[in-house]
């Protein structure tokens, strides 16, 4: 243990801790902006800086260490001054159109410069501009950017593709897309963790609020929305609402009031996603398919991006099953457009996603008998949702717990965990136990696969279901993932299936509201593990509304009818290269 005084206080921290932490250990809080524990310690904003008796300069706090009787302080008026003009110097290089900006009111050199009492810049403004192709589900605004390096290190050491790369030096230094290539033309999986980690408002998710209004504006159009497990996890927490408050009833009566026709969870689609992925496993698993590699789950779209791009000689690996939100949109348009007597041409179909890849998803084009499009016409984040409930001037305290709609309506316990890591595996394994021996296996037999946090590597488990043995893992985050595979490769390990989530934690840790230097995937993983012990259902089978879709539309799972709308051809698209 080591011994100093921060601020008058008497600290003992393990050696090798840094300053940064010591303080925080103490409750002492230290402003940073480019820091990211054990991802990104640069002390390039020099926001965190110190002072240390004995030494004449200041000294970056998250970069350095304790050593045994250091004296500092960190707010002494050296110190104050010092980041005051760090801070304006950042602001002499930085948009600050505040008014207009995503981050307003969430934004790290915002509230640092106001604690900073930040009044002016008395530097002459440098903006950095940039062409970015605003079509692209990523949008990057380098007149924003900080430089703070965070965006390169979670693309390199969280998700290793190394889309981020630096140009120039000093104040010159500019943040751009390896090999000066254009976004589009990069294996870029728009996981959007660069996102959630930009302290500013230099990265964003395209905005595509503006096309839901117009279609709940154009009364020739039905508007159907579908909300997603992860979504209600998360969306409560910038409105000021509670995990136990922020429930998928409330949601609900948020979109009617914002207009929306049809209000449905995708839930029920993620119980459909169970019965044809299930039989799909059991199928081939009985035919020896996975005996040398294993089937891997189709539903993360940034994760299907990843294998095409990084292992292309692997896509046949992958489930033929779409994703929930594919499967639920590929319903609306086919079952549900027939039901209520409307041509799927006049039907909007938009979803509630944690999650940015699901804006390139929604590219995918359904062809069935007559109809042409696409499954899904519009998907936002979760963080969109919460701008349009603010638009609309929705208080949330005020709304209550109603309903989704009919036919599609029924959810279970198993449908909501696929917003977690493992969620998808146990889901699946529950009603694949079921298909295998005609009665529902003891409710926690899976709990293997539920990893308790965030880990490096990943979760494997051998389950026997009457005289088989079926090997699986699960991991979530895109280094993970490359392990995993290379190790499958290799021959090292074996496995008959496996989860892949891009995000660190599933669903829960991707496009959702933002809190910089805070992750909740596992907080909100959580919340969607204690809705399913909740729940009166718990198995995707019996799923009630499920089960009518196919006695009165689909047929059976797999069957010719669900393989022409609930499953696809994962060579139908190309992904860039590495």
């Amino acid at each position: 243990m080591v011994n100093l005084t921060i601020d008058k206080i008497q600290v003992s921290v393990p050696e090798g801790t840094s300053i940064l932490e010591a303080a925080r250990q103490a409750g002492i809080r230290i402003p940073t902006l480019c820091y990211l524990k054990d991802l990104n310690e640069l002390g390039s904003c020099r926001v965190c800086v110190v002072e240390v008796e004995g030494k004449e300069k200041l000294v970056a706090s998250c970069n350095n260490v304790v050593e045994e009787g250091m004296v500092i302080s960190t707010n002494s008026p050296k110190v104050i001054k010092n980041r005051k003009k760090n801070v304006q110097m950042l602001l002499s290089q930085h948009e600050t159109n505040c008014a207009f900006c995503i981050r307003n009111e969430n934004c790290s050199l915002q509230s640092t410069a106001k604690e900073l009492n930040v009044l002016d810049v008395p530097f002459e403004k440098h903006i950095e501009k940039s062409d970015w192709n605003r079509k692209f589900p990523l949008i990057r605004d380098n007149s924003k950017c900080i430089k703070c390096m965070r965006c390169v290190e979670i693309c390199d050491k969280v998700q290793g593709i190394h889309i981020w790369d630096t140009n120039g030096t000093s104040d010159r230094l500019s943040v751009t897309v390896r090999g000066n290539r254009r976004i589009e033309d990069t294996e870029c999986t728009l996981c959007g963790q660069c996102i959630t980690h930009c302290p500013v408002g230099a990265l964003r998710e395209r905005d595509d609020t503006d096309d839901v209004w117009d279609a709940i504006g154009d009364k020739r159009k039905i508007t159907v929305v579908q909300v997603a497990p992860a979504v209600r996890a998360a969306w409560g927490e910038e409105l000021g609402l509670s995990r136990e408050e922020a429930t998928m009833g409330r949601i609900a009566d948020a979109l009617r009031q914002i207009g929306f026709d049809y209000v449905f969870d995708t839930v029920f689609s993620a119980d459909l996603t169970i019965m044809e992925e299930g039989t799909e496993f059991i199928d081939r698993f009985s035919k020896g398919d996975t005996a040398k590699m294993p089937m891997f789950t189709s539903c993360c779209p940034g994760w299907v991006r990843f294998i095409k791009s990084q292992y292309p000689e692997l896509t046949d690996r992958l489930s033929s099953a779409k994703s929930p939100q594919q499967m639920f949109g590929a319903t609306m348009k086919t079952f549900f457009a027939q039901q209520i007597g409307v041509a799927p041409e006049d039907m909007v179909t938009v979803s509630i996603m944690p999650c940015t890849a699901k804006k390139g998803e929604v590219n995918m084009d359904l062809f069935y008998e007559e109809y042409q499009g696409h499954d899904v016409d519009i998907s936002l984040t979760t963080r969109e949702l919460n701008r349009m409930i603010r638009t609309a001037h929705i208080d949330p305290k005020n709304l209550k717990d109603v309903e989704c709609d009919q036919l599609m309506q029924d959810g279970t316990g198993a449908g909501v965990i696929f917003g977690t890591t493992g969620g998808v595996m146990e889901a699946a394994l529950r009603s694949a136990y079921y298909l295998l021996v005609g009665e529902n296996p003891d409710i926690d037999i899976f709990k293997e696969t539920r990893p308790a946090v965030y880990q490096q590597g990943w979760t494997e488990a051998v389950y026997h279901i009457k005289d088989l043995e079926i090997r699986t893992a699960v991991t979530s985050g895109l280094v993970n993932t490359r392990k995993l595979i290379e190790a499958l490769k290799r021959g090292d390990v074996h496995y008959d299936f496996v989860e892949i989530m891009a995000c660190p934690g599933g669903c829960a840790g991707g496009g959702q509201p933002i809190h910089d230097g805070e992750e909740l995937a596992v907080v909100r993983g959580g919340t969607l593990r204690s809705l399913d012990e909740n729940s009166t259902v718990r198995f995707s089978h019996e799923n009630v509304d499920v089960q009518k879709l196919y006695e009165n539309f689909m047929g059976e799972p797999n069957g010719h009818k669900a393989h022409q709308l609930l499953h696809t051809d994962h060579h139908a698209w190309e992904m860039p290269q590495k």
